[in-house]
């Protein structure tokens, strides 16, 4: 188990909105081998806050797929700041489908403050897409792992966050909500935001705890942001021993796990 953080809440907020932390295509450079990008979700077009497609982790052929955030103020315009479009669902579950007739593992890797709330997105059904893909996902019939990588938001994170194994690095948030809204409804006071993010227990130990996740993934010095490469080969021999376990596991075994993995979150007993 994770030693406790002593850090407060509201500087892993920060760190995990680190401009500088690794995107998904940092670490797809970093960990994959001879990866080939795959777009468009065949219905609208091709959103550039969700990148995917095929390589090798190690010897073992996957699918990756991930929110990409940008470095600067354009590229982020460009990538929505990696919050996707309905397009950008349907995207990463043609993907996903497409990885389970192959026989290829998924992971996934999240970063992003929530899906994009525009009014085209909820007119091409923004929340049918999040939806068909956590019920897909729930029955896909090959191994899938998560990762939150920075940013955990919302629906928009779990758009790409039922799995099989759902790991964290140290310096990331999963939550329903930002701190800042948190504290905007319960407070009408966005000022309160560090208040909010001590008891939304949003941060990887947190959820760690309370069995919400399966492994927390130490990032290096001072964060993720001042490592890329190291954090990458860390992040690579989690995925790595993740797979050794799932591949293992025949089909019926695989999706039974997968389903009381999630019947049983928020179970207790007096």
């Amino acid at each position: 188990m994770p030693e406790e953080n002593q850090v407060a809440a509201i500087d892993i907020v920060r760190l995990a909105r680190h401009t500088k932390r690794p995107t998904t295509l940092d670490y797809i450079k970093h960990m994959i081998k001879d990866f080939l990008e795959l777009h468009g979700d065949r219905r609208f077009s091709d959103d550039l806050a969700i990148v995917g497609g095929i390589g090798f982790l190690a010897d073992i052929p996957v699918t990756i797929i991930g929110h990409q955030k940008g470095r600067n103020v354009k590229e982020n315009v460009k990538r929505y700041f990696g919050m996707a479009h309905p397009e950008g669902y349907r995207k990463a579950l043609r993907l996903m489908e497409e990885a389970e007739r192959f026989g290829r593992p998924v992971i996934n890797l999240i970063d992003t403050p929530g899906a994009y709330p525009g009014l085209g997105a909820e007119e091409r059904g923004q929340a049918e897409a999040i939806a068909y893909n956590l019920y897909k996902m729930s029955t896909l019939k090959t191994p899938i792992i998560s990762v939150v990588t920075g940013e955990g938001g919302s629906g928009g994170a779990l758009a790409l966050g039922v799995a099989d194994r759902v790991y964290m690095l140290s310096n990331t948030i999963y939550s329903v909500i930002s701190p800042e809204g948190c504290a905007s409804i319960l407070w009408r006071d966005a000022g309160k935001a560090d208040e909010a993010a001590e008891a939304l227990k949003l941060t990887a130990r947190n959820l760690y705890n309370l069995e919400i996740i399966d492994h927390v993934i130490e990032e290096p010095g001072g964060g993720a942001h001042e490592d890329h490469e190291t954090t990458a080969k860390r992040l690579k021999s989690a995925l790595l021993a993740g797979l050794k376990e799932l591949l293992g596991l025949d089909v019926d075994t695989l999706l039974e796990q997968r389903y009381q993995k999630y019947r049983n979150m928020g179970v207790f007993s007096e």
